[in-house]
């Protein structure tokens, strides 16, 4: 009787495939993606897609399923496995990365919610395009420190808010798919791109602007390490954990594969807007108003869900990174400034540091950059180089698993049982991020050597050296506080 009760209480507290193949394909998938890898290749991303589901993105999710299954007792994922396979110190610096690489993410989402605004309100990106980039910067500081206050005073309602957003925004992504390959059938529009029957359309040139914009598909399939924790609720998770994870790529790959079909439907492949990236999804949501007949309506939701989303994820990524970082924290790396906590539990000290290397990246770049669209542009292939590093940590995190505890026993579910697979598995996926991430500091707007395109190339390097390098300095600062107490 006993066991019965345990068996029907386990059950309840299970996920099902399906449960997780949605978890994992909202937490991975947006319809952003599709849109600015369209922007970067045209139509030859659908080749593109296919190499990167199936060489880097699948073994990424069975890698982390396999992390999270072995390292169970962990409640701060990355950080923890670190520490089980590497050691303390690089689950600092693990810790330090997943936290800093958010910092060109906040520098952008406020340029994200003008957007939206704008779309919002007059129903064109007019409000953001005709600014000179020093006014938008400075608007943009403006609403990062409004939003660095309701993060810090714990506003909840829009977390709740952007969460109903998030969720109406990814339907909206879904229904551009659905309404855009019916149109053709439906309403007799013309296709927009040229030879979409001819296999040669979608064969990448393979030169060095397309391996400059690799980084930005490894970024759009990164973060399933978020859903780790969750391979421990699964029925039979040796099972169907992988299974789940297979589907949900598969379900990844056809929404990029369809998805970047009607966007070449809608936009010439052979000659993309260089605003395609900031306002393609609401040229997108326009132009099926259009076709349908129902006027600026779509525009005007998406717009609105857009914005809510945005918004709450410039709450969310100030604060939970953030607090991820410390709730780890050791002394011995950690300055007391940086984990100092007020009476409302908020880590004032990690939030002046986040303020402050927020505010430089906003600033900066509006000194060398010329217009609006060019910003909008960088930050956002800034955000695709640095991001993915946070991802490298987890393909070290499973070649130490490997080659130390691959024989650890209890482990519900091993992606692959071979000591030597796994090594090789993980080490081309760390090279493969590592090779996108570099190549990805080429710029891949405007006339080589240039002012501007150096410019461009010396933020790209400087950025993540500084904001890596900060973290091998704080432990040398941490040392010396303890010298000095003790």
């Amino acid at each position: 009787m006993k066991n019965d009760v345990l068996i029907d209480d386990q059950k309840k507290k299970s996920l099902t495939v399906t449960n997780l193949i949605w978890m994992g394909f909202t937490v991975v998938w947006g319809f952003g993606n599709v849109v600015n890898n369209y922007a970067n290749q045209g139509l030859a991303v659908i080749t593109s897609w296919i190499f990167i589901m199936a060489l880097y993105f699948i073994p990424y999710s069975l890698m982390v399923g396999e992390l999270g299954s072995t390292f169970k007792e962990g409640q701060s994922g990355l950080s923890y496995w670190i520490k089980q396979t590497m050691g303390p110190l690089l689950a600092y610096l693990s810790g330090w990365t997943y936290w800093v690489v958010h910092i060109p993410y906040l520098a952008q989402k406020p340029q994200n919610l003008m957007v939206a605004g704008s779309w919002a309100i007059f129903r064109n990106p007019k409000m953001v395009k005709s600014l000179n980039p020093i006014v938008l910067q400075t608007l943009v500081l403006i609403i990062f420190l409004l939003f660095v206050l309701l993060a810090a005073n714990g506003i909840k309602s829009i977390k709740v808010l952007g969460s109903i957003a998030g969720t109406a925004s990814f339907v909206m992504g879904i229904l551009f798919i659905l309404l855009m390959l019916a149109a053709p059938a439906l309403r007799g529009v013309e296709v927009a791109s040229p030879n979409m029957t001819s296999i040669k359309t979608y064969l990448p040139n393979f030169n060095l602007h397309y391996l400059t914009t690799i980084s930005m598909l490894v970024f759009a399939v990164g973060g399933c390490e978020k859903i780790s924790p969750y391979v421990n609720d699964t029925q039979d998770a040796g099972k169907n954990f992988p299974k789940a994870m297979i589907i949900m790529a598969l379900m990844v790959t056809v929404s990029a594969i369809l998805g970047s079909v009607a966007m070449g439907m809608m936009f010439d492949t052979t000659n993309v807007a260089n605003d395609l990236k900031m306002n393609g999804a609401y040229y997108a949501f326009e132009k099926l108003g259009q076709y349908y007949g129902i006027g600026p309506s779509l525009v005007i939701i998406y717009a609105l869900t857009n914005f809510a989303g945005q918004a709450a994820a410039l709450v969310m990524s100030i604060d939970a990174p953030l607090k991820l970082l410390l709730s780890e924290a050791d002394a011995k790396y950690v300055p007391n400034f940086l984990r100092k906590i007020n009476d409302k539990k908020v880590p004032v000290g990690g939030y002046k540091l986040t303020t402050i290397l927020v505010s430089i990246l906003i600033i900066i770049p509006a000194l060398g950059i010329g217009n609006s669209n060019e910003l909008y542009n960088w930050l956002l292939d800034l955000n695709s180089i640095v991001m993915p590093m946070r991802y490298m940590w987890v393909f070290a995190a499973y070649f130490a698993l490997k080659h130390y505890l691959n024989e650890k026993q209890g482990v519900e579910y091993k992606f692959t049982k071979s000591k030597s697979f796994g090594k090789i598995i993980s080490g081309w996926c760390f090279a493969f991020t590592a090779f996108a991430c570099i190549l990805g500091m080429i710029p891949k707007e405007g006339e080589p050597f240039t002012s501007q395109w150096n410019f461009k190339l010396i933020l790209n390097i400087l950025t993540p050296v500084v904001l890596l390098g900060l973290g091998l300095i704080l432990p040398s600062i941490a040392r010396k506080e303890q010298a000095k107490n003790n």
